[in-house]
Parts: C-alpha cells; sequence; structure tokens
C-alpha cells in the first residue's frame, strides 16, 4: 500500500508522523511525508521520500490580522498543488494535526482513502471541553465556542477552499469543521496523559518515534558530574529576551544545575558557567529519564516524553494545545503548570519548587508506568486494515 502522511506543523507534529511513517516502512508499505521544508533533509536522511510544502516555519513570527486572509488564501492554495502531487498513486491520506484542509477534497478527487488524526483531545469537537484558546473566541459553553469555531473557520477559509473543489470538479462543502475531521477522526495522544471524553472516535495512543541516538559525550559527563539537572527547552517556540538567564536562576534558586535546550529561539546563557550546559537537538528519550525535573512549553511529544520518562514537569504554555497539557500535568500532580504572565526567574523558581517536591517526583515515577508506547505501531496496523476500505 502506499501511504502519503502530511502535516504543516512543527516538529511536534513532524516527529509523530514519523514515528507511524517508520512504523508503515516496517511492514512493508510505500511511505511518503508531505512536511515544512524545515524537516525535508532530516527526514530524506532517514531514507523516506519527501515532498515539501510552504515555507520554512523556523524564525517565522505570527502574521498581522492584515494578512490572515492572504495567508489563508496561500494556505489552501499550496495544499491543492502539494499535497496532490505527493499523493498521486497512493491509496490513502493521513492528514495530522491542524489546517490540513485540502486533504480530504484531494482524495475525493484522487477515489483514495482519506484519515484525520490529531494529537491532542481538545483540537477535536466534543460538547464535553472546549476547542483551543484562541484571541477571537468569545463564547462562553464548549458547544458554543465549538460553533462559533466552525464560522470561524468557514469564513476564513471556506471560499478558497471550495473555489479549488469546484475547479476540481467537486462539490463545494458547507461546513468545513466537520468535513476535516470526518465523523470518525484518529485520536494519537496517550489515553492515561490525555483522555478523551467525546464521542466515538478512533484512539490509538500517541505516536512516539523510538529514538536510539547515544547522548553527546558533554552531555553524559555533565550528567555524571553531579546531581541530577533541571532540562529547561522550549523548543520550535520563540522566546523573550533574558530568559535563558532566568532559566538558569529558577535552578539555582533550588541548588540545581541546568541544561538549556537553545531550540528555534537560539537560547543561550551569556556568561558560561560550569553548573549550565547548553545543547541543541538531543534525544529526550535518553535525556528525561536522567532530570530532577523537565521544564518545557507543554507539545505534546514533550509532555509525553517526559511523562513516559518519569520526570517531574513544568510546563509554560504560550499557545494552542500547550495549555492543555500544561493543565493535565498540573491535575495528574506530576508536575506544576506555570502561572498565566511573563516567565522571569522568581516565577520559574516558584512551579519549579512545586516539581520538585519529592511527592510530585513520585508521583511522575509511578505514572510513568501508565503511558504507552505501542500508539504508532497500533495506528499502523489499523491503517493497514481499514484504509482499503475506508471513503473518502
Amino acid at each position: 500500500m502506499r501511504v502519503l502522511l502530511s502535516t504543516i506543523g512543527s516538529r511536534g507534529e513532524v516527529q509523530p508522523v514519523l514515528a507511524l511513517a517508520s512504523e508503515l516502512r516496517a511492514l512493508g508499505q510505500d511511505v511518503r511525508l508531505c512536511v515544512p521544508p524545515d524537516f525535508r533533509d532530516w527526514l530524506s536522511g532517514l531514507g523516506f521520500a519527501v515532498t515539501p510544502i510552504g515555507p520554512e516555519l523556523r524564525g517565522k513570527g505570527r502574521p498581522a490580522a492584515g494578512d490572515l486572509r492572504k495567508l489563508a488564501e496561500e494556505t489552501v492554495a499550496a495544499q491543492f498543488v502539494t499535497v496532490a502531487e505527493a499523493a498521486e498513486g497512493c491509496d490513502v491520506i493521513v492528514a495530522a494535526g491542524a489546517l490540513q484542509l485540502a486533504a480530504r477534497s484531494i482524495a475525493e478527487r484522487l477515489g483514495v482513502a482519506y484519515v484525520y488524526a490529531s494529537f491532542c483531545p481538545i483540537t477535536l469537537p466534543s460538547d464535553l471541553h472546549s476547542p483551543p484558546p484562541m484571541p477571537w473566541r468569545s463564547a462562553n459553553t464548549p458547544r458554543a465556542r465549538w460553533a462559533e469555531d466552525a464560522r470561524h473557520l468557514n469564513a476564513t477559509f471556506g471560499p478558497t477552499l471550495n473555489s479549488h473543489r469546484v475547479a476540481s470538479g467537486l462539490e463545494p462543502v458547507e461546513e468545513l469543521q466537520s468535513h476535516v475531521f470526518t465523523d470518525r477522526p484518529w485520536l494519537a495522544a496517550d489515553a492515561a496523559l490525555a483522555p478523551w471524553p467525546g464521542p466515538p472516535i478512533v484512539r490509538t495512543g500517541a505516536w512516539t518515534h523510538s529514538d536510539s541516538r547515544p547522548l553527546p559525550e558533554e552531555v553524559r559527563e555533565f550528567l555524571d558530574a553531579g546531581e541530577p539537572p533541571v532540562y529547561f527547552g522550549f523548543g520550535s517556540m520563540s522566546a523573550e529576551a533574558g530568559l535563558a538567564e532566568a532559566m538558569l536562576a529558577a535552578a539555582r534558586a533550588h541548588g540545581r544545575r541546568a541544561i538549556i535546550a537553545r531550540g528555534w529561539a537560539d537560547l543561550a546563557v551569556a556568561d558560561a558557567a560550569p553548573d549550565c550546559l547548553g545543547i541543541g537537538e538531543i534525544n529526550q528519550q535518553a535525556l528525561f529519564p536522567r532530570v530532577a525535573a523537565a521544564v518545557h512549553h507543554g507539545g505534546a511529544g514533550t509532555t509525553t516524553t517526559a511523562a513516559r520518562a518519569g520526570a517531574a514537569q513544568v510546563v509554560a504554555p504560550r499557545m494552542y494545545d500547550q495549555f492543555y497539557f500544561a493543565g493535565r500535568v498540573n491535575d495528574l500532580g506530576i508536575g506544576a503548570a506555570h502561572a498565566p504572565g511573563a516567565l522571569t526567574a522568581e516565577s520559574l523558581a516558584a512551579a519549579l519548587g512545586t516539581a520538585l517536591a519529592p511527592q510530585v517526583a513520585a508521583r511522575a515515577r509511578e505514572f510513568a508506568g501508565r503511558v504507552r508506547v505501542d500508539g504508532a505501531s497500533v495506528a499502523a496496523q489499523r491503517l493497514l486494515t481499514t484504509a482499503p476500505v475506508a471513503s473518502a
């Protein structure tokens, strides 16, 4: 079977797609990936056929309000061209993550199966939870917010999507939300960490790519030289000036050393110190079992990896579904959610004090045994079983 896996997110969306791709390839399937150009070299180096879509994400700020309509039109137009090109000859298209607007239309045009997958429960409609926070939302109840979300999606993307559908010989769609998600979306999130309260869907578990890379020698030496440090990392998020210094100060407030992942914000402490190590991209699966706590932005992958490692967490959410994972870590008692507002040495130290408490560390270690690691395998097997008979 030929499978196209498509996502337009950052590494937090690309890494789980890689996990599913690896499982499918191990089962002898022909897998193609459609991802932002930032990740082309990495995935091509792993032997996958990659079609880049859209501009590079790194270094891109949020668009101005006046640019949103133009950006929406460009996003949909790019998908109709690029995803369609990548999907030629495929039997199924798996659209993963946000803004996968054209994939189902392309599947319809090609007469192939279509699956939509989400990485967080609150990105799928349910009367029992609200959608991720966005600045334009004003409704009060979950049902009203999802209705508001549907209207916004229709108004922002509907005209462009339908113009391309009509040009492709397809009927226009009236409601994009249900069109994109289908009536049986897949949820690629761990059941213990991110439970699903809503109507029937397909639950596969989190798609976790097994990372066998050893830790760099300098990291191993730093870990061996003292007590477990605190890890700080914000992935592809932007960061305010002085954040790295605030992170180090927060760790020092608790007598801890710090490992600071530079990430896309290029976090770096100005003056080198023996109790701080700056690192680049790293195998978190190998690192997190050796840290006292992990302080991060709350991406689905990072939160799941830390939970699986038994590391206490401080989640300082910046956007979208990260607020959900901050709340879950806090509610489960396996860490702390950073209070709303700016990140300072004092605020980080306060949250870190909660995460480093012995009872929280113990709960984090206990919870690790509840996190499953077979989600990508479950998804791959289900795709092989259901995709050939699925209807777009």
